[in-house]
């Protein structure tokens, strides 16, 4: 498969088609919202928190396939999980977007060295992430890192201001 081709695996774009909690919800506890000014997507989040979990999650994105179907993975992710689950998962993807590429972690680094080794065992980290490793292949574009990160970055803001406050 060619590097371009890995970029699009058909997970990828079957949340792109068929993007899964889209839209925003009618009376949320948390929002927030944002854009990508060099190429034009928003993402807009919303949330219904309760009893310390995401009880449920709409992410309205308005951009290219990447982003659309990060928001939708995300949003599916998420959909449930406690709040220190989410917390703890968002930093992990984000961290691990960041990296040009897992075996590239500096030396000492706990995270970096688990991301290492998976890689060396499953280079897709497949195993680890689940269909969540489709969209760390953007770390390999820089250009395209963005689009994976932006649906992410804006449910960390949504999450620290309860209607957008």
């Amino acid at each position: 498969m060619s590097e371009l081709g890995k970029l699009y695996p058909d997970v990828l774009l079957d949340h792109h088609r068929a993007p899964r909690h889209s839209g925003r919800l009618p009376s949320p506890t948390h929002l927030a919202d944002g854009h990508n000014p060099l190429c034009g997507d928003r993402v807009a989040v919303t949330l219904a928190l309760g009893g310390g979990r995401v009880i449920d999650i709409r992410c309205e994105v308005k951009g290219c396939a990447i982003c659309r179907a990060a928001g939708s993975m995300m949003a599916e992710a998420v959909v449930g999980r406690e709040l220190g689950e989410v917390g703890a998962l968002l930093s992990r993807f984000l961290s691990a977007l960041a990296q040009p590429d897992a075996a590239s972690s500096a030396p000492g680094d706990a995270d970096g060295a688990r991301e290492a080794s998976a890689a060396t065992a499953d280079p897709t980290g497949a195993s680890e992430w689940g269909p969540l490793a489709a969209l760390l292949e953007a770390r390999r574009f820089p250009n395209r890192r963005r689009c994976a990160s932006l649906s992410w970055e804006i449910l960390e803001r949504a999450l620290a201001s309860p209607n957008g406050g």
